[in-house]
């Protein structure tokens, strides 16, 4: 098991390139499926969620190849309609390549999938839109079986604006016979990169970045290559170390427009924040100012931003009330951070956090992929040395998180 051996106390300056967005690379990945022929990526993230797609990808019989900075998939001898399910219990994300081989093949087999445990993520939503479209599922020994004879387009109207489904049912829909209209979809600027791609495949989708999208499905797609968009979390959680460090970063290959509620928070804090096309630079204050948060679903305050925010709002001036309305146990590392001696305490969905001057080195465990990111934000301010154990959750969803914290000039070590 690798760890991350901080030094905290360093104030981070620099520099900084954000990656390929994780959460718009692997639903990209999954949709050269319906492709049936070669695609081209550029800017994907060199990442362990990543590279668990890949590998299911050749178990269903695709092909991928690296060559310098572009990755070329060839899905034309796809001939495994199941997604393996050691690969599908390391990621939850890999629930994605269903909706795609259903597209495709009028077929899914698949178990429940893995990932992170942040709290019940049903994937019944995913699975009452392939009804919706003429898919028959059934389950048999915990696997659960898709097929249709064809894919009829139709209107579905999800409960909840999940980011997951509306991808599945745009990537089922694709190629099916007729319209698809989805109301109460999700917005993330990740779906809005999908829909973008698809459609220089050849796919006819609209009203992507609003609650209602439309999908004139297609006979077929086309070979073509594609630059994924930068990471949001990525650039907000490097703002955020800048931030507790009491530093100057400038994060280039972003896009502001993705990470507003971030950026306004950290005005919020009293952090100086200077905005150009492409780049964001904060200036922070010693101390930042208290503030409360409530997560929301695209154009809100990201979930997957909230533990990062927090470890901020742990060395704050006064007292932040965070409340969490997307997942219901999204609090796993605040022990952690406690250890450290932030003085957090949760009720519920919220988490009261009473600033202190200041943390303290220590050795911690990270819990998921997000909390994890929060150990290392905070361990970045603390005096002392903080070892973080079982650093893969981080590493699923960080590029060369050391290298890139090193340039900023923190003092961070991953041990074996």
């Amino acid at each position: 098991m690798s760890k991350f051996i901080i030094q905290g106390g360093q104030k981070l300056e620099g520099e900084l390139k954000i990656s390929g967005s994780k959460n718009a690379a692997l639903p990209a990945i999954a949709a050269t499926i319906l492709n049936s022929g070669v695609t081209t990526l550029y800017n994907v993230p060199n990442i362990q969620d990543v590279q668990t797609m890949y590998e299911i990808i050749k178990e269903i019989g695709g092909k991928v190849t690296k060559k310098n900075n572009k990755i070329i998939i060839d899905t034309s001898s796809v001939n495994r309609f199941e997604i393996p399910e050691n690969l599908m219990r390391k990621m939850r994300s890999s629930v994605i390549l269903a909706g795609a081989l259903i597209g495709r093949f009028h077929e899914a087999t698949f178990s429940y999938p893995g990932g992170c445990e942040i709290g019940s993520r049903p994937i019944d939503l995913h699975l009452k839109g392939f009804e919706k479209l003429g898919v028959e599922i059934k389950e048999e020994y915990g696997k659960i079986i898709c097929k249709a004879e064809k894919i009829v387009g139709t209107q579905i109207n999800l409960d909840f604006p999940s980011v997951g489904a509306t991808e599945n049912i745009i990537l089922a829909s694709c190629l099916g016979e007729g319209t698809t209209i989805l109301t109460n979809a999700a917005k993330e600027p990740e779906i809005e990169d999908l829909a973008k791609y698809l459609n220089k495949m050849g796919a006819k989708i609209k009203g992507v970045g609003t609650d209602r999208i439309e999908i004139l499905g297609v006979k077929k797609l086309s070979d073509i290559s594609y630059n994924i968009m930068p990471d949001r979390i990525e650039a907000g959680t490097y703002l955020i170390a800048g931030a507790i460090t009491g530093g100057n970063i400038k994060i280039l290959n972003a896009k502001p427009e993705h990470i507003e509620p971030i950026v306004n928070k950290l005005e919020e804090c009293n952090c100086n924040i200077k905005i150009e096309k492409n780049s964001i630079e904060i200036f922070a204050p010693k101390r930042v100012k208290a503030v409360d948060i409530k997560t929301m679903p695209y154009p809100g305050f990201p979930t997957d931003m909230q533990s990062i925010f927090v470890a901020l709002l742990t060395t704050a001036k006064g007292t932040s009330i965070v409340t969490e309305n997307i997942f219901e146990n999204r609090y796993k590392y605040v022990q952690e951070l406690n250890r450290m001696g932030a003085k957090i305490r949760v009720e519920g969905r919220s988490a009261i956090i009473k600033g202190c001057k200041k943390i303290q080195g220590a050795n911690i465990i990270a819990t998921d992929l997000r909390g994890g990111a929060s150990m290392v934000v905070e361990a970045l301010a603390a005096k002392g040395t903080t070892q973080i154990d079982n650093i893969e959750y981080i590493l699923r969803g960080y590029e060369d998180m050391d290298k890139k914290l090193k340039s900023l000039g923190a003092k961070i070590e991953i041990k074996k």
